[in-house]
């Protein structure tokens, strides 16, 4: 079954949306990167329109961004803490835009997203 970046068949009730059209190649989406700590592993993937995402299946390190000083440097990523998208994300290392991760330097948010940027950006919360 293909996964489709349409609306669900289903209404909040239970019962069914009668579509008017079918689905479109133009739909499809591809499965979550779920972005993991540990060495770099990259995957170049070829969009609609011959464009390119790089998806950032691992890595270990982030650019940490601090704003109080207004500097910003590369740094080795230890643990991840806390992410909201899905708390079991926390126990699996799992890096998405949202996450608190646990840095050299402290405890930082992470801005970007690994799966679609091919980066792990993050601004310093201490």
């Amino acid at each position: 079954m293909a996964r489709s970046q349409k609306r669900s068949v289903r209404k909040p009730s239970g019962g069914r949306y009668h579509t008017a059209i079918k689905k479109k190649k133009r739909d499809l989406s591809r499965p979550p990167a779920l972005t993991i700590l540990g060495d770099q592993r990259r995957k170049l993937i070829r969009t609609r329109g011959g464009n390119r995402k790089i998806r950032l299946l691992s890595h270990k390190y982030a650019n940490l961004s601090n704003l109080d000083k207004k500097t910003s440097e590369n740094v080795e990523i230890l643990d991840v803490e806390a992410n909201p998208a899905n708390r079991d994300f926390a126990r699996r290392k799992i890096i998405t835009k949202g996450a608190i991760i646990q840095t050299e330097k402290g405890k930082a948010r992470v801005t970007s997203r690994p799966g679609q940027s091919g980066t792990v950006d993050a601004i310093l919360m201490e």
